[in-house]
């Protein structure tokens, strides 16, 4: 097998229902730890900086779903692990894509220009890049140990 290709995985591809319970621990993640410091630095309430981010986490988490899907299928075509110059690929690709939705949102909802909604979004992105590939990173070391736990002869006892 050349070495640019992934061996088959024992862990089963992620359903829908996973796919949705991901984006949205991930977003939630994401508003409890960086909603306030926003609101902070940009001097506006707690209450609309919140509600921007409930918008912003909506439209992420449907993107998050539909790109990862997309990811998925592309890994599984391709055969590629997901090493951490995928994972830096995939972190790049994915906040690239959620710009072009959130841009023309934040500045219509914080009443700026495109500009200076594009700028605020590149913070966003400076901040959201390494919470994007930390969280994948765990999130699937857990996955991985929840799967194998749960597949037969894979205990403590099985044979090697």
């Amino acid at each position: 097998m050349p070495a640019h290709k992934a061996a088959k995985s024992a862990v089963p591809a992620k359903s829908l229902k996973e796919r949705a319970f991901h984006a949205l621990l991930f977003e939630l993640i994401g508003v409890v730890v960086f909603a306030p410091g926003l609101a902070w630095v940009l001097g506006q309430s707690l209450g609309k900086m919140g509600a921007m981010t409930v918008m912003i986490s909506t439209v992420a988490m449907l993107w998050n779903m539909v790109f990862n899907a997309g990811f998925d299928r592309l890994r599984a075509r391709l055969g590629f692990a997901m090493s951490l110059k995928a994972r830096a690929l995939h972190a790049i690709s994915f906040e690239t894509g959620l710009i072009v939705a959130v841009v023309p949102l934040a500045a219509w909802w914080l009443s700026i220009s495109l500009w200076e909604a594009f700028l605020l979004d590149i913070g966003l992105l400076l901040l959201f890049l390494p919470y994007t590939m930390l969280f994948n990173m765990a999130y699937d070391k857990v996955r991985e140990r929840v799967a194998t736990r749960r597949l037969p002869n894979s205990g403590p006892n099985a044979c090697r």
